[in-house]
């Protein structure tokens, strides 16, 4: 009943009724280990090839997912092209790209609905792309013009759409994570089926909130998804100098959270697993952990020179060998869902929409100047006066140094 390394204790027999759970006694002293031998099994359904593995598990989708599965994540590589290019022109400020993760953005998307809030890092604007978020809203929000939701007042790539149920992007690492439990929580206690997903990088688990997020998600047993997009770098720093851990996928089970590792580049293996995960959340009323092990093959944004501190021809394995977009693209065109004069026609015009929202985008009118005082206060406060005064009278000594199309 207690196992075989019970034993009899004076204090309770052979076990200590403790709180949180009975505790068998041993005469036997063991630590447990600190770094395991065997590490945890990454699920995979496609090969490197794009075929099914042997005895491949996984949740079947139609050909009309399948297709727009692909079609949205060559949609979100022509994206990044384009903005990294415009960025570099000098036409916007900065920009950070998701090549290698797009199964990641856009499998997990394809396996949630409209109704499960979603709280971002900042690199899961696939996730906005699957749900409805075009092009032009997109390049509104990275030139900060006045179509731009957040009036301007945001970096690039801080999205953020109430109508997609997707929260904004905020710079600073890990402060979603708890901000997802709370929505979580908010949903158990009105009676909702749908589940909170959140996304971080490896560099987010060293933060605290991390930590704290998942205690509070197991503790009062809330439907989350924590999915942790492990792509080997936080910036310039690598995993190796993060954490001894077996990544992090044993932390769930360490909080009392069910948690499955995932190979990220491959769009059913993301798709099978958010799918079971989501599933889990509602009906079971519990967080799942997700851990997808990627990589991170462009820069960590136009601020960074990763060649500085990877070896270059790392990138280039990464990038042709373990390309999850060509990977999945071999499935569909196995299954006859795909062929050459597709993929011609989806890039030339995924490009030439692109093309076309910025130069709309960079075309229309920025936000008022007001913009900047409003939204936080319903009576704005005399110092906040002030500073708008201020404003004003150096932009009018100073014209020079404001653009002309600035409204004033």
């Amino acid at each position: 009943m207690y196992g075989q390394d019970a034993v009899w204790c004076p204090m309770n027999g052979q076990v200590l009724d403790f709180p949180g759970g009975k505790v068998a006694f041993t005469p036997e002293m063991r630590f447990i280990s600190g770094s395991p031998v065997e590490r945890a099994h990454c699920y995979r359904v496609l090969d490197e090839n794009g075929q099914l593995t042997m005895s491949s598990k996984f949740k079947q989708v139609s050909e009309e997912i399948a297709v727009k599965m692909y079609s949205d994540m060559v949609t979100l590589q022509t994206m990044d092209a384009v903005f990294y290019e415009a960025q570099r022109q000098g036409r916007i400020s900065f920009y950070a790209t998701t090549v290698g993760e797009e199964a990641i953005n856009i499998a997990s998307a394809a396996a949630l609905t409209i109704d499960d809030p979603v709280f971002p890092q900042y690199r899961e604007p696939g996730v906005l792309l699957w749900r409805g978020f075009t092009l032009q809203e997109f390049a509104s929000q990275c030139f900060g013009n006045k179509d731009d939701y957040g009036k301007g007042r945001q970096m690039p790539i801080h999205y953020g759409s109430n109508k997609h149920n997707y929260f904004t992007v905020a710079a600073t690492i890990a402060t979603q994570i708890p901000h997802a439990v709370g929505a979580a929580y908010s949903l158990k206690m009105d009676g909702k089926k749908a589940c909170v997903i959140t996304y971080f990088g490896d560099g987010g688990t060293s933060e605290g909130d991390f930590h704290a997020a998942l205690n509070f998600a197991a503790v009062m047993e809330v439907p989350v998804i924590f999915f942790c997009r492990n792509n080997g770098w936080a910036i310039s720093t690598p995993t190796s100098d993060q954490f001894r851990s077996d990544g992090v996928v044993v932390r769930g089970s360490a909080y009392g959270i069910r948690s499955i590792r995932v190979d990220g580049n491959d769009a059913l293996a993301i798709y099978t697993a958010v799918n079971a995960a989501r599933e889990m959340a509602i009906s079971e009323q519990r967080p799942i952990l997700i851990e997808a092990l990627t990589y991170r093959v462009g820069h960590h944004s136009t601020s960074d020179d990763s060649t500085k501190y990877r070896p270059v021809d790392e990138i280039e394995w990464w990038s042709s060998a373990r390309d999850p977009v060509a990977r999945f693209r071999k499935w569909i065109e196995s299954n006859g869902w795909w062929c050459s004069e597709d993929e011609s026609e989806l890039r030339k015009s995924a490009r030439k929409q692109m093309l076309h929202a910025i130069q709309v985008a960079e075309k229309a009118e920025k936000p008022q100047v007001a913009e900047l005082f409003t939204d936080v206060y319903n009576v704005p406060p005399s110092n906040l006066c002030e500073q708008e005064k201020l404003l004003r009278e150096t932009m009018r000594r100073h014209p020079q140094d404001y653009p002309p199309d600035v409204p004033v």
